[in-house]
């Protein structure tokens, strides 16, 4: 399997690093992720979607706050990424981000796994 780390951004409250797996695309947020870093997840998802990896696995075990304004990254993520044939993977959120997915509906419109290992393993798009 591939493991070679693509990049990594970071500002004050919120670090992202991103990694290949294979044919998938592993990008970790460890931190907040609202208005003001939202950019910080925004741009290394898009890179991955212009490099062609239309597989993006979102490792949340690290995500410790998710705004609406982080949803709609993801969510936007979720619609490049399908119109290129893939989807977005969302792994191991915490009860406190998991809770706006739940409020908002959103994740119904995800596929989500308990673990890395688990998304990884999922070549369902």
């Amino acid at each position: 399997m591939d493991r070679g780390t693509v990049g990594s951004a970071q500002s004050g409250r919120l670090l992202v690093e991103v990694r290949e797996e294979g044919p998938s695309a592993v990008v970790t947020p460890a931190g907040e992720l609202d208005h003001h870093t939202a950019d910080l997840l925004r741009e290394p998802l898009e890179d991955c979607l212009d490099k062609g990896f239309n597989r993006l696995v979102v490792d949340c075990s690290r995500l410790e706050f998710c705004d609406s304004t982080g949803l709609n990254v993801l969510l936007g993520a979720r619609l490049k990424a399908e119109a290129a044939g893939g989807g977005v993977h969302l792994v191991a959120m915490q009860p406190v981000v998991a809770r706006v997915f739940e409020i908002t509906g959103a994740e119904a419109v995800f596929t989500l796994h308990d673990t890395l290992a688990a998304a990884l393993a999922d070549a369902s798009d």
